[in-house]
């Protein structure tokens, strides 16, 4: 009842994380049944191209060992060893091709399904895999009533195929009583290459529902919480309060910089404790004055300490320090419509070499 209730409380899709995560972990959605189809498909191949040819280039060799036994001396054991040398290499040109397309076959129905990927987490032991409490809830939940419906299905399709096919070559089974049994073998692959023919188009809508299951399952299993997914988005947005805290002593470092900063500037314009904007103008570094610290407050009073310390002219101008301080950045050039106003400034302080603080109306 709890994993019921704890299944149903997951209502919101999977965030593209969940699904990152799911497949690193190598939780994937799988077929099986798309496995079994590519089997009997290979079979089919295999009864079609191989079959006929690889009996025609080992009938030879069995047909000299049957007609003349005494030609294959076995005397000793060597001779027992080249004999089963031969019969090793004839077999092995027999069935190495089928083995070849069963292999390919089945790679094929898994790599189509998903893209191939090396999860070492599925080669741990895990003790809920042999867990009879785990086994039990996967026999009777809803995956194992899925499987038990699909073999339902499975055992009825094959039953009515083999069934039908055996019936329509009733005949021919009588007929092949009467006639030459050299065609006895080439019937029986006809009757077994209908009958795997007909088991695959009759199971090739179980194969298309199972691989929408799967999919729907796997998607369906990767659900979350509302409260799963606020918690994600904290992980991956962080901790608002050590957000705010880092944004915090970012904001104390930047202004440290700023005061440091102060110390390089030719002058500041004070308005005359609430702002201050602290300029550098020197002709050969830039076309126009630079703006190397401002602030308000007890910003604006610092700035003000460090341009008394470093004997900085400070001039106090209320309305172009409001001005100055709404328009302005740090590490930028003053606006145009302020150079009239603080090249004056500049001007008075060069001819007239005021003292560190005067007062500019």
């Amino acid at each position: 009842m709890a994993e019921t209730s704890d299944q149903e409380s997951k209502t919101e899709e999977p965030t593209e994380k969940k699904v990152r995560d799911a497949l690193e972990q190598g939780k994937i959605p799988v077929s099986r049944e798309a496995s079994i189809f590519a089997s009997m498909a290979a079979l089919m191949v295999i009864q079609a191209f191989l079959i006929g040819p690889g009996v025609q280039q080992l009938t030879p060799m069995l047909k000299s060992f049957l007609d003349d036994p005494e030609g294959f001396p076995l005397g000793t054991g060597a001779d027992a060893q080249n004999l089963l040398t031969v019969v090793g290499l004839q077999a092995l040109r027999f069935l190495v091709p089928l083995v070849v397309v069963l292999v390919v076959f089945g790679l094929a129905a898994s790599l189509l399904q998903n893209a191939p990927r090396l999860v070492l987490e599925r080669i741990k032991p895990n003790l809920s895999r042999i867990s009879p409490l785990s086994g039990w809830s996967r026999l009777f939940g809803t995956q194992g009533l899925v499987e038990f419906a699909k073999s339902l299905f499975k055992l009825a399709a094959v039953t009515a195929v083999v069934a039908f096919v055996l019936r329509s070559s009733e005949a021919r089974a009588f007929e092949a009583m009467y006639t030459d049994p050299v065609a006895l073998p080439e019937m029986i692959l006809n009757i077994a290459m209908r009958i795997v023919s007909a088991i695959c188009i009759a199971t090739i809508v179980l194969v298309a529902i199972d691989l929408a299951w799967a999919r729907f399952h796997w998607r369906r299993e990767l659900r979350m919480t509302r409260q799963e997914i606020k918690d994600e988005h904290k992980q991956a947005e962080g901790d608002p309060l050590i957000k705010a805290r880092l944004r915090s002593l970012a904001r104390d470092r930047s202004r440290q910089r700023m005061i440091a900063s102060a110390s390089r500037a030719t002058l500041v314009i004070a308005n005359p404790t609430h702002f201050a904007i602290a300029l550098r103008y020197k002709r050969e570094e830039s076309a126009a004055p630079l703006v190397v610290a401002k602030g308000m407050d007890v910003i604006a009073l610092k700035i003000r300490e460090v341009a008394e310390q470093n004997r900085i002219p400070v001039i106090e101008n209320k309305a172009l320090a409001r001005a100055l301080y709404e328009a302005v950045q740090v590490d930028q050039v003053i606006p145009a419509e302020f150079f009239r106003p603080v090249a004056e400034i500049i001007y008075f302080l060069q001819s007239k070499q005021a003292p560190r603080t005067e007062k500019v109306q």
